[in-house]
């Protein structure tokens, strides 16, 4: 019976620290996990949802933590001759380069798919 009690006694709220319910994993658990879900492949796509009709190529399942993503993400947007951004592990870069990237990436040594329409 303790245990359902532990269970319905959990602190959700701190003075000092908030509302506990929305601190998030340590970052190293969310890259672990991330990791663990991708298959090998590097799949790239052009989205342009959300962005006010500017098209961005999307880099998804790159097999790198975020620190050694950021390197390839500089290089990328390089090659390109464009901006873009690293959000939660996934790369965008600024305007449809699928072509380019997806040649720059397999000569890298990635298996690359070009995902989406």
């Amino acid at each position: 019976m303790s245990s359902l009690r532990d269970q319905l006694s959990r602190q959700v709220y701190s003075t000092e620290q908030g509302d506990l319910r929305k601190q998030q994993l340590p970052d190293h658990d969310v890259e672990d996990e991330r990791l663990a879900r991708l298959d090998g492949i590097v799949r790239l796509r052009r989205e342009k949802s959300g962005r006010k009709g500017k098209g961005v190529t999307v880099i998804d399942g790159v097999p790198l933590r975020e620190e050694a993503l950021k390197p390839l993400l500089q290089a990328l947007k390089k090659r390109c001759g464009s901006g873009g951004a690293l959000k939660e592990g996934v790369l965008e870069i600024q305007g449809d380069h699928r072509d380019t990237l997806k040649s720059e990436l397999e000569r890298r040594g990635y298996t690359v798919r070009l995902a989406g329409g």
